[in-house]
């Protein structure tokens, strides 16, 4: 994992085609754009746990009980 620290209006890029922008950092809150092509999917961390989750879950529930 990278670890940077960035000011509003400084970036990153990954891979030349995808940047991450601060827009807007205010105490403890920090606001970023995030600009790819439209074929990379851009998910919330909460809301790719919460379907991670429910997918463990299902699985679960459709193994054989052994």
């Amino acid at each position: 994992m990278l670890v940077l620290g960035r000011k509003p209006g400084e970036y990153v890029l990954i891979d030349n085609n995808i940047m991450v922008k601060v827009i807007k950092s205010d105490e403890g809150h920090l606001r970023l754009a995030i600009e790819a092509p439209k074929h990379i999917s851009i998910v919330r961390g909460e809301l790719w746990e919460e379907n991670n989750i429910a997918l463990e879950t299902a699985k679960k529930v459709e193994a054989p009980a052994t």
